[in-house]
């Protein structure tokens, strides 16, 4: 029951991943696109907040059953997806998809606030009219000009996951155990920096149009390397190559600092970004296939950290976080060489973005940038 239950879930949370940011993304002005999008990934946060706090909770209960409550209760934020899911409107780039122009045009209003809404209107339908001419959008993924857009949905997801959040978020209790923490302790120290998850993942919410994406990258990457080096040393002191040790308190105390200073550049950073930025720059063409790949590789990569990293601890111990601390130094560079700002940047208008990038625009064919800009003044008729 248990494994049918996790593969229904499986496919719950894959549709959710695969729907919700691009969802959001649509619906969205350009300049809170960012704003909006990474509620998504505060409602994840809140989410792993409420259930470390019900897996606190009954874990005092007596009688052994308190698990089969902590599961039974996943079923009521499922109860209001589902309804919440029915009363959501089609996006404007769905129904012009779909042949509703009219109906487009109206939510477009609504959405907007304001009935001036011709000029993304006409950059809503002309992108549209340039994915029904492609009629293999798994195939064209694959072209040249797409080539910026298929890095990022690998790249991007891949790392999210080698930043080593999930060792920390997915196993904070038996990390925290081993560290000296107690049964409990360990339970309602997973619940603070589930609770630092949450507060930073605001900071993020109101930053990222402020700052733009490609600062909080960064910034966050220095963050989270300093905190991981000085965790692997600390307890490099303290248990050495063997694994055997004891730990003050006042150690794990300050180890528990590092780990909600790393927990919080995440939040700001890695954790949104890691959703917005690839739900934000495909076009509408290959706009579904990009996303679908961006959750597989983050699902994958996801279940291969989790499996592995019990094997990991007990292999490289403290070695464990310098190997993560390796791949932060390699996605904050990557960041800083390959991926554009696309702060304020209109999904449809992405395309200019990569065109003036000193790497990506030699994929770019000239005539796609020509063609958009002629479009959208006007001057070219589909």
């Amino acid at each position: 029951m248990l494994i049918i239950g996790h593969l229904l879930l499986g496919v719950g949370v894959g549709y959710a991943n695969q729907s919700v940011p691009v969802y959001l993304s649509e619906m969205a002005p350009a300049k809170l696109r960012g704003l909006l999008n990474i509620g998504f990934q505060m409602a994840i946060t809140i989410g792993n907040l409420v259930a470390n706090l019900v897996n606190y909770g009954t874990n005092q209960i007596k009688g052994g059953y308190g698990w089969r409550l902590s599961l039974g209760l996943a079923g009521v934020p499922a109860i209001i997806m589902t309804i919440g899911s029915l009363l959501l409107p089609d996006t404007p780039n769905s129904l012009i998809e779909r042949g509703h122009r009219e109906k487009a045009k109206t939510m477009l209003q609504k959405i907007r606030g304001t009935n001036a809404v011709d000029e993304e209107f006409q950059d809503l339908v002309e992108a549209s009219e340039a994915s029904m001419r492609v009629q293999h959008p798994w195939r064209n993924i694959l072209q040249p000009k797409y080539r910026p857009q298929l890095i990022m949905a690998i790249c991007i997801p891949m790392f999210q996951q080698f930043t080593g959040i999930n060792v920390i978020m997915f196993y904070a209790p038996v990390l925290f155990k081993t560290l000296g923490f107690g049964d409990e302790a360990s339970l309602m120290s997973a619940v603070i920096t589930g609770s630092v998850n949450v507060l930073c993942t605001f900071v993020s919410m109101f930053t990222v149009n402020r700052f733009g994406r490609r600062v909080l990258f960064i910034q966050a990457g220095i963050q989270m390397l300093i905190s991981q080096v000085l965790i692997g040393i600390l307890l490099g002191i303290k248990f050495g190559v063997v694994g055997v040790g004891s730990m003050p308190k006042s150690w794990a105390d300050v180890i528990l600092i590092l780990i909600c200073l790393y927990v919080a550049a995440f939040a700001w950073s890695w954790g949104p970004l890691g959703w917005l930025v690839p739900s934000e720059i495909f076009p509408l063409e290959i706009r579904s296939a990009g996303q679908a790949i961006t959750v597989s590789v983050n699902m994958l990569f996801t279940f291969l950290i989790a499996q592995l990293f019990v094997t990991m601890l007990c292999h490289m111990k403290f070695g464990l976080f310098f190997f993560f601390a390796a791949f932060v130094i390699m996605m904050t560079i990557f960041i800083y060489l390959f991926l554009p700002e696309t702060n304020n940047v209109p999904i449809e208008e992405m395309t200019q973005v990569w065109k003036k990038h000193w790497f990506w625009g030699k994929y770019i064919p000239d005539e796609d940038v020509i063609n958009h800009v002629q479009l959208a003044q006007g001057k070219v008729v589909v």
